[in-house]
């Protein structure tokens, strides 16, 4: 369990020279308060940078350093795991980046991508993704776990259910499996080298006593056309890539193609989602005579206008539709032949590669044959000595061969342990195993805030969300609020999961503004409930603008703005 301890910044955004420290473990709630631009939510980009070098909220990294000042921001975190105790700092103009533990700066000789990675896999065990869905939440620049992309849903699980190893292991499989595939391939050149060889060998033993020249010249005829083989398969080469550069440079439009026929998709839905407004606006009008706002009567002329106005922007949204799903199958049409140049664009990259491997082929049986010219003795002939020779390069070749032959053996292990890695295969089996267990804890936790559906995620993240009616839904269909309920209830399942297995669990919690948008008194009743009721190992933090919730929460930390520096008010 990672227990974070203290976190403290300077120069930091709106923060002056003089060190800003919160204690992380004081308090099992705290309420963090103050007004808009006081930096109350500089605590999130705080710990998001000095963890994983990026802050929370989208701003650029210059943008960070205190404008008054313009450096020596430096953040540091404090946190044990067991009876390790880690302390990172980090900290721009000067750059520093430092992970201490127990007291000792831990090895630097590393690239800073590799130091934050060991920081990453080896201390944290937690990725920017899953530390801002199990450990944040917040209203800026975050995206809640049912809005990510099936595969960022499927790192956090990973992360979550301490998988991410059949990954690690996946890749190194893949890099075992090229590297065997090297092998191989250059073990399938020696062996045709040794053929030739063996071929040449005979054939040299059988004529021995011919004359010399003659045997010169057979050798020399087969270097020649060996090269002559190899200039033309090196002209074949220059053609096919010629051809492929001219197919990828006919389809210079294919990414702004696609990334228009999303767009195109996206209002395509959006329209077809007013249309469906505007006719609910028309079926009010036609099965009302009284405003059920003001109580009024709508009067058939009022109802008749209407009525033609909704009409109207319904013929205006569906000729747009038609407009739009025309530029569409246009758009459509030129993908597809895209596809197709892709694919006649990969047909030449496997051509180039074949010829590629015929030309190394060949250009080592010249070399060899070159050897074999200018290091045989023509002149004083050894019969026996050329047959032993004869053998010794039939041995090779059987060792190769038999070195092959494991190698193949070994790549069909591979193929069958690759197959058992991937998504699909080992880890998909403890997903499933552990889904039902996550969609009962969100469930639990949805009823607990008084939203009464059944969630369920399926093996591939995708949700089903039923009422009890039983309609489904999903959660796009839900309102803020209600996103908000299965946001929290996602958030805390994460956390009960990352108990149980210890992987991802932590004592911190920080909600930035959960209270102050959404949810309304109950919801913020009903969460409250749950977070008192989380055990007293959690540290939890919520940011708000509530003053009404002070009596909520076990302590208080208020925030205000001086002479244009944040600082927490005494």
């Amino acid at each position: 369990m990672i227990n974070f301890q203290t976190i403290r910044w300077k120069n930091f955004l709106s923060t002056g020279s003089q060190f800003t420290e919160v204690k992380l473990n004081k308090s099992t709630t705290t309420l963090i308060v103050g007004e808009n631009g006081a930096g109350k939510s500089t605590i999130l980009d705080a710990l998001c940078f000095t963890l994983f070098g990026k802050p929370f909220r989208n701003i650029n990294k210059p943008q960070l350093v205190n404008s008054i000042n313009q450096k020596q921001l430096q953040v540091e975190v404090e946190f044990n795991i067991g009876s390790k105790h880690y302390h990172v700092i980090r900290g721009i103009k000067p750059n520093v980046f430092e992970i201490k533990l127990n007291g000792v700066l831990v090895n630097q000789d590393a690239a800073s991508r590799d130091y934050q990675k060991y920081l990453e896999e080896h201390v944290l065990k937690l990725n920017y993704k899953s530390f801002t869905q199990i450990v944040i939440l917040g209203s800026a620049s975050f995206t809640p776990f049912m809005q990510l992309p099936a595969s960022h849903r499927r790192e956090v699980i990973e992360d979550l259910l301490d998988i991410k190893v059949f990954s690690t292991m996946n890749d190194v499989l893949k890099d075992k499996y090229n590297e065997i595939k090297v092998k191989i391939s250059d073990l399938d050149n020696k062996i045709e080298v040794g053929k030739q060889k063996v071929k040449l060998q005979q054939e040299y033993i059988k004529t021995l006593e011919d004359d010399k020249k003659k045997r010169e010249d057979d050798v020399q005829k087969q270097i020649h056309d060996t090269t002559e083989e190899v200039a033309q398969l090196t002209m074949l080469v220059s053609e096919e890539k010629q051809q492929q550069l001219h197919l990828e440079s006919s389809i210079n439009d294919a990414e702004t193609k696609r990334s228009l026929r999303t767009k195109m998709e996206a209002l395509l839905r959006s329209l077809a989602d007013r249309i469906k407004t505007q006719k609910k606006q028309i079926e009010f009008y036609h099965e009302h005579d009284i405003c059920p706002t003001c109580s009024q009567d709508l009067t058939t002329s009022i109802r008749e206008e209407a009525v033609h106005r909704h009409e109207s922007t319904i013929q205006e949204l569906q000729t747009a539709v038609e407009k739009l799903q025309s530029q569409y199958q246009d758009t459509q049409a030129r993908l597809d032949e895209i596809v197709a140049i892709e694919t006649k664009i990969s047909e030449h990259q496997d051509r180039i590669i074949d010829l590629n491997s015929q030309i190394i082929g060949n250009q080592k049986l010249v070399q060899s044959l070159q050897q074999t010219l200018q290091s045989t003795s023509l002149d004083t002939v050894n019969v026996e000595e050329e047959k032993a020779n004869l053998k010794q390069i039939a041995k090779t070749i059987v060792e190769f061969s038999n070195t092959k032959t494991g190698l193949v053996e070994e790549k069909h292990y591979l193929d069958i342990a690759g197959l058992l890695l991937k998504d699909t295969g080992i880890k998909t089996t403890i997903i499933r195993q552990y889904l039902p267990a996550i969609n009962k804890l969100v469930n639990k936790f949805l009823q607990a805030m008084d939203f009464f559906v059944t969630f369920e995620l399926d093996e591939a993240f995708n949700e089903k969300i039923k009422s009890r009616h039983r309609d489904d839904f999903s959660y796009a269909s839900f309102s803020e609020g209600e996103k908000a309920k299965i946001d929290l209830a996602l958030l805390f399942a994460w956390r009960s999961i990352a108990r149980m297995k210890n992987s991802a669990n932590t004592n911190l919690l920080l909600l930035d503004e959960v209270f102050d948008g959404s949810l309304d008194v109950n919801g913020t009743d009903y969460v409250m409930t749950i977070l008192n009721t989380i055990g007293e190992e959690n540290n939890i933090f919520i940011i708000s603008h509530k003053d009404a919730l002070f009596d909520k929460f076990r302590s208080v930390i208020r925030f205000e703005k001086v002479n244009n520096f944040s600082r927490i008010a005494l």
